[in-house]
């Protein structure tokens, strides 16, 4: 039996995390089978953007602590591979993340491109009180996306926090009753459902490129072949019936 469901709603695609009885922990099977269900929505010409959660009470308890007390270099590269799939995805992709994400399940949320958080949502590095040191770059993830404050009382004092505080921090878009969460994210996605896919792809390419521009004339420049290349698609051209 699979650890891992895929759907399909009006364009978006769902990956479930569907292990309750280890809360959803990381496991070199979970991460082979979600390569699996990124790789099959990715296949799916009409999806276009990729919302991640996690079935029971939480969205994903970290790595199985079995694989962690047995480690090696090559199991912890596996056990990132599950978020780093997730980062490294071409689509949109979104976390809704219904309970608590821990150490690893922590990363696979930050690995989103956005998170909405359910009010009973808690992201806990947990690394400090195992303890462990934080792998798969939770720290250049966090520190990028909360800055070095927040990160260090998260990461280094072991602070958890709940879906309020995840949105006030900025580590959360929103936070939603528990009840609303799927719904409050397929209505997130409601837009980019209804933009080409390439060009959903491409937006967000030059957003992950952006801390590599050296400057703004940088930027300007790149954003300038983009839309060139934008408004050549015949999407662009219907939707003000140019040439007509």
């Amino acid at each position: 039996m699979g650890v891992i469901d895929t759907d399909c709603v009006e364009g978006i695609g769902v990956v479930t995390l569907n292990d309750p009885a280890r809360r959803n922990a990381i496991t070199v099977d979970l991460a082979d089978e979600l390569a699996d269900a990124l790789a099959h929505l990715e296949g799916i010409p009409s999806v276009r953007a990729v919302v991640v959660t996690g079935a029971g009470s939480a969205f994903c308890a970290g790595a199985d602590r079995g694989a962690l007390i047995h480690a090696d270099e090559q199991v912890l590269r596996r056990i990132y591979e599950a978020f780093l799939l997730v980062r490294n995805f071409r689509l949109p992709t979104v976390a809704a993340v219904n309970g608590p994400a821990v150490g690893a399940g922590f990363n696979l949320a930050l690995a989103c491109d956005v998170r909405i958080a359910a009010e009973s949502a808690a992201f806990d590095a947990r690394f400090i009180q195992i303890p462990i040191h934080p792998g798969g770059g939770h720290t250049w993830m966090l520190n990028e996306l909360v800055g070095p404050h927040a990160a260090a009382a998260v990461t280094l004092f072991g602070a958890a926090v709940d879906g309020a505080r995840a949105k006030e921090i900025g580590l959360a878009w929103s936070c939603v009753p528990d009840s609303d969460l799927l719904p409050a994210s397929f209505d997130f996605c409601r837009t980019i459902t209804r933009a080409p896919r390439a060009l959903a792809v491409q937006v967000k390419s030059t957003l992950r490129s952006s801390a590599q521009f050296r400057d703004h004339a940088q930027a300007m420049e790149h954003e300038l072949r983009e839309q060139l290349t934008s408004v050549r698609r015949p999407e662009f051209r219907e939707q003000f019936k140019v040439g007509r």
